[in-house]
């Protein structure tokens, strides 16, 4: 699976879409992310909607979130609406938004 890394002197301005690999943000990105896996690292932030099989946040998004698995981690900071089949949230992690877990469905 390909990976590809959005560094923390980068701000992207756009929609960003990987069909088959992974997108780790470290800086910036301003539009919509759509990959198989998403990691949003503790110095990166977006702003959009998230779309991806699995989810992993240590960072800030503001938009929207639909996945199969979300974890939150403490360092995180979401305001989104989320849509997913499971979620792991940290102690200490904020979230603020509308919250569907949809289980096995």
């Amino acid at each position: 699976m390909a990976s590809s890394i959005i560094e923390e002197d980068l701000k992207v301005e756009g929609n960003i879409s990987s069909t088959e690999g992974s997108v780790e943000v470290k800086g910036s990105v301003v539009g919509d992310v759509a990959a198989e896996e998403i990691t949003i690292h503790s110095s990166g932030s977006v702003e959009g909607a998230l779309s991806a099989k699995k989810i992993y946040i240590e960072g800030k998004v503001k938009g929207s979130l639909k996945c199969d698995d979300l974890k939150i981690v403490s360092t995180s900071i979401v305001q989104a609406d989320v849509v997913a089949k499971t979620m792991t949230t940290e102690s200490g992690a904020k979230v603020v938004g509308k919250v569907e877990i949809t289980g096995g469905q």
